[in-house]
């Protein structure tokens, strides 16, 4: 695999084409550059790591024109779906539009054959559904769900999947086993922040701490506020959940 410097030439044509959504242009540079698509630009400095063509595709904030064409046009001339960030993390273009709430680009991918359950996220080295369900992308999360991701307890809890949280609950998870304490307290923390209350509800009746100081140093309430979980938020108030402020 080449790895071209941002500032090349080619580097620089072949990113205007793909973030202007000239699929045109960036069809003739692909044909007259025999592996372009399969190369990968490198840069240093605050965005420092190596990135494919795919991931300059679903590079924030996303929704490019012509996205799913520019998508098409790159996996048509050998780009791999499933190419790795390089740097900080290992993430996939896939995470990338899981995080940027971009469905269209999400679904080119996966109709190119991504695989929705690579790991790498920045959060928790996860799936593209804890990126989108870490960054309140639920649309992302959605659909994903519909092509198939397995989800985690915290990230059915967090999409207000009340059926698969009870299946996780009462039935442990095949890999990860019965949950515990901490385990229900995490997802509990994520129904708030999807606004879920329903869920919440049935993970404090199984002992999730309300009061949870957690991500983001924020409470099960701070993230309901924060995220405009307001069903959820009104709720929390309610049984006198609290605030890290009120906490500390």
């Amino acid at each position: 695999m080449a790895i071209l410097d941002v500032r090349d030439p080619v580097a620089v044509a072949v990113t205007e084409a793909i973030r202007g959504g000239d699929v045109a242009a960036l069809r003739e540079l692909l044909a007259a550059r025999p592996g372009l698509a399969t190369s990968a630009i490198g840069q240093d400095g605050a965005a420092a790591g190596t990135r494919s063509l795919l991931h300059i595709a679903t590079d924030w904030p996303g929704h490019l024109p012509h996205g799913p064409e520019t998508i098409a046009a790159l996996i048509a001339a050998g780009a791999d779906p499933d190419a790795r960030f390089v740097g900080a993390h290992a993430e996939t273009p896939l995470h990338w539009a899981a995080s940027n709430d971009d469905v269209p680009a999400l679904d080119a991918l996966v109709a190119a054959g991504a695989d929705i359950e690579a790991g790498g996220a920045v959060i928790a080295d996860g799936t593209p559904l804890t990126d989108a369900c870490a960054f309140s992308q639920w649309r992302a999360a959605r659909r994903l769900i519909e092509h198939g991701a397995r989800t985690t307890l915290h990230e059915a809890a967090s999409l207000g999947l009340l059926d698969r949280v009870k299946e996780l609950v009462e039935g442990g998870d095949p890999e990860a086993g019965a949950p515990d304490r901490s385990d229900l307290t995490s997802a509990f923390w994520g129904a708030c922040h999807g606004d879920h209350p329903a869920t919440a509800r049935y993970l404090l009746a199984r002992g999730a701490d309300r009061d949870w100081i957690g991500y983001d140093d924020k409470t099960p309430l701070d993230i309901a506020v924060e995220a405009g979980a307001d069903e959820a938020a009104t709720w929390l108030r309610g049984i006198g959940a609290r605030t890290r402020a009120e906490l500390t």
